[in-house]
């Protein structure tokens, strides 16, 4: 490596570390929505997750972790992401309007004991917020992961539990979503290795 290179180099890693710590600073808070999803899963509810653009694509990852757990003997639980159907997607947005398209799905097919978690790498788009606002509208119980500064979904506590990745930079707030969403899965296991801990009576 040329001396010229090796600052950029030691940038480039240093922006993924800073952020990858500011997640392990908030390890409680995502103790905490591992909790209370494990809570959601025992009462027999499901995880809906939704974002748009690239979001859509870690909302569908999500959704098969769970789904189909890719470590073999793993339990699995019901996930869906609700952009992988264009119809439905296309319908709901020529007839009602963009904006719609999560909220209007969360309002058919979620149950109150279900949980909804949205996905948007600023914190700002109006589609995961119109869809967190219908999930609370329903009961479910709202999870968002979000990038800079947690933009309207953190300001106006548009869910119960917001986890940001601490970056401006969008790819480096995707690769900590990334990361972050895996943990949900590993913890939400480890709760359900220890059943006690999910009596609604536990702390």
């Amino acid at each position: 490596m040329t001396a010229v290179a090796r600052p950029d180099v030691e940038a480039l890693f240093e922006r993924r570390a800073a952020a990858g710590g500011a997640l392990g600073a908030d390890a409680e808070l995502v103790a905490r929505a591992c909790h209370d999803m494990a809570r959601r899963f025992a009462r027999g509810g499901k995880l809906v997750v939704f974002g748009s653009g690239a979001a859509a694509t870690d909302a569908q990852h999500l959704a098969v972790e769970f789904v189909h757990p890719v470590i073999v003997g793993k339990r699995a639980f019901p996930a869906l992401s609700l952009g992988a159907d264009v119809a439905t997607l296309t319908g709901v947005a020529s007839r009602d309007g963009v904006t719609e398209v999560f909220a209007r799905q969360l309002r058919l097919l979620a149950d109150p004991d279900d949980i909804a978690l949205g996905l948007s790498t600023d914190g700002r788009c109006e589609l995961v917020c119109r869809g967190l606002q219908a999930a609370r509208q329903r009961g479910l119980l709202t999870v968002a992961l979000v990038g800079g500064d947690g933009g309207a979904i953190a300001r106006l506590e548009l869910a119960d539990h917001v986890l940001v990745a601490r970056s401006d930079d969008p790819r480096v707030v995707k690769e900590v979503h990334v990361t972050t969403y895996h943990v949900l899965w590993e913890l939400v296991h480890v709760f359900f290795e220890h059943p006690g801990v999910l009596d609604p009576a536990t702390p």
